[in-house]
C-alpha cells in the first residue's frame, strides 16, 4: 500500500470542488484557506521510507502542527491575515489567502511512527517516515542449476 491522500469526507471534497465554480464575490466573503488544497505537497518513496514536503510560505514551526492518529498523518495549522484593517486600506487586487487549514494522508501499515521526524527550514516542512525491517527490499540470491 502506497501514501495516499485521506479524505474523512468524500463528499465534503466534493463540495469543495463545486464551490470553486463560483466567483468569490458570490460564495464566500474573504480569501479563506478552507476552501483550497492546502499546503502543496510533494510525497516520495524510498527504498527506506517516505518523504512529505509541505510548502508553508511566512509560516513559522509555531504555525504548524504534525500528529498521528489511527494511522492518519495530518499537517494543520492557521495562517494569520496581515491586513489589519480592511476599511482603512483601498485594496485593488487581492490573492493572498489565510485562515485555517488542515492535510490528510493515510500511512502504510508497513511504517515506523514511532520515529516520525518533522523539521521545518524557510517555510518548507519536511516529514520522514521509515519503513519497518519487513518492507524494505532485500535481495535474495537464486542459485542456477
Amino acid at each position: 500500500m502506497s501514501l495516499i491522500r485521506y479524505e474523512a469526507n468524500p463528499m465534503s471534497a466534493l463540495l469543495g470542488e463545486l464551490d470553486n465554480l463560483w466567483p468569490d464575490d458570490f460564495s464566500r466573503t474573504g480569501r479563506d484557506l478552507a476552501h483550497l488544497t492546502y499546503p502543496n505537497v510533494d510525497i516520495v518513496e524510498s527504498d527506506t521510507g517516505y518523504g512529505i514536503s509541505a510548502d508553508l510560505p511566512g509560516l513559522s514551526k509555531e504555525d504548524v502542527k504534525v500528529n498521528i492518529e489511527n494511522g492518519v498523518l495530518t499537517i494543520s495549522g492557521e495562517k494569520k491575515t496581515e491586513v489589519e484593517n480592511r476599511e482603512k486600506n483601498k485594496y485593488y487586487h487581492f490573492e493572498r489567502s489565510y485562515g485555517k487549514f488542515s492535510r490528510s494522508f493515510s500511512l502504510p501499515d508497513h511504517v515506523d511512527t514511532a520515529t516520525i521526524e518533522a523539521h521545518f527550514n524557510n517555510g518548507v516542512l519536511q516529514v520522514n517516515i521509515k519503513k519497518t525491517e519487513e518492507a524494505k527490499p532485500k535481495a535474495i540470491e537464486v542459485k542456477v542449476q
